[in-house]
């Protein structure tokens, strides 16, 4: 038998209950009691027997009410837990953030933004996962997480791209006589050991062709899979490197200006181009519009202090 029964009607009759009069009821619910009594006969019709007994003026509750009672009791507490968790979801106090970037972002960069956006909102639950660019496009395009930062993608209907770019720059240690340059140049690194990405990262191809259009040697010592690995080469005095500038800030964060090394501008400029992804056939959640509404110039102001 299907019942049609409305939550004001379970609301009251608990109220009713816990009262143990109409009347009571009808104080605490800000209701006229004749309002709440009709209330209660329609619901005892809808469910076909009779959940009080009426001596005179008194109502006395059935085994069927208190059966029933603890019953709704459940069912209102979850309804309470639901709505709260919604509230808290609209204040963008509660919810899932599930975030995916590429190693040179996945150190201290995204922590600290996410630790920024969190900081406030206990009931916030984040993942975090790192992995090549190419990776977090799949990841992304698939749906599996809400925001991703990676170097630009290929044209796809499946991503939404934020494109960003900054400009690459030398990692040196701070007291190599270069570092009193502002600009450090291929000239001054001519035939110097270098630290670098594998070979057809778009970042060493860049950098060689840097290196070349100045006529200056370059010396390819360390090879590797993420910039962050070749600071502890530049820190020993073992190479410099021309590096990304997410690798760069991720750095100035962890070492928060005790480190060794210092970054300078280099030219001919070799831009790093990276992105801001999203699923283009998902819907965002309020948790990750608010998340990404400052994402891109906070990233861009972390960046920017690399040099500083």
């Amino acid at each position: 038998m299907s019942l049609n029964l409305s939550l004001r009607q379970l609301m009251v009759f608990r109220e009713v209950m816990r009262c143990g009069s109409v009347s009571g009821a009808a104080k605490s619910l800000h209701r006229s009691q004749p309002a709440l009594s009709a209330m209660l006969a329609n619901m005892e019709a809808e469910l076909g027997f009779e959940l009080f007994e009426r001596r005179g003026n008194r109502l006395v509750a059935k085994p069927e009410a208190h059966f029933f009672v603890e019953e709704i009791d459940r069912l209102l507490n979850d309804f309470d837990r639901a709505t709260h968790m919604m509230g808290e979801v609209a204040r963008l106090q509660a919810g899932q953030l599930r975030v995916a970037c590429m190693p040179a972002a996945s150190h201290f960069l995204v922590p600290r933004l996410i630790s920024e956006f969190v900081r406030d909102r206990p009931d916030v639950n984040v993942t975090l996962m790192s992995n090549s660019s190419t990776a977090v496009h799949e990841w992304v395009a698939s749906q599996q997480f809400d925001v991703g930062i990676a170097e630009q993608p290929s044209d796809r209907s499946s991503l939404t791209v934020q494109k960003l770019q900054s400009a690459c720059v030398c990692a040196l240690r701070a007291d190599d006589p270069l570092a009193k340059k502002g600009t450090i140049t291929p000239e001054d690194l001519d035939g110097k050991p270098m630290a670098m990405l594998f070979a057809d990262h778009f970042t060493a191809i860049k950098t060689r062709a840097a290196f070349a259009q100045c006529g200056a040697h370059f010396n390819q010592r360390f090879e590797l899979r993420a910039f962050i690995s070749g600071f502890d080469f530049v820190e020993q005095g073992l190479a410099y490197c021309i590096c990304d500038p997410i690798s760069a800030a991720s750095y100035r964060l962890y070492r928060e200006g005790a480190g060794m090394l210092v970054f300078r501008s280099f030219e001919p400029e070799v831009a790093f181009s990276f992105a801001i992804l999203r699923p283009a056939h998902k819907p965002s959640s309020l948790l990750t519009d608010a998340f990404c509404d400052r994402l891109s110039d906070r990233i861009m102001e972390i960046i920017g202090r690399a040099t500083s």
